[in-house]
């Protein structure tokens, strides 16, 4: 039996693995932790473009509001693409990082 197209088979699945499966576990783990951390006062942008301000969070919803007529929507948690607070975190770590790089050089 011809073992190499057995160890080339698995090399490609592996490579497959690594470079597709894995980066996309990882970001679907970050968005849920994002939705879990939600508060009320974070800013947020929901997957059809609507932003507001968090009022209260349930188990699976969030209330928020939006603009100066403070519309109040519920939507699930799913529902939610980005929040400010933990955008604008992410972006001082990267920048305090990228400053203690160049500080090291």
């Amino acid at each position: 039996m011809n073992y190499s197209s057995i160890i080339l088979l698995v090399v490609m699945i592996l490579i497959f693995y690594v470079f597709l499966i894995l980066p996309e576990n990882r970001k679907k783990k970050k968005l849920n932790e994002m939705r879990d951390s939600l508060r009320p006062g974070d800013e947020i942008v929901t997957i059809g473009g609507l932003m507001g301000r968090v009022v209260s969070v349930n188990d699976d919803t969030v209330t928020f509001e939006t603009g100066e007529d403070q519309v109040r929507i519920q939507v699930t948690k799913w529902a939610i693409s980005t929040n400010a607070r933990v955008e604008a975190q992410e972006k001082k770590a990267a920048e305090e990082k990228k400053a203690g790089k160049k500080k090291d050089e």
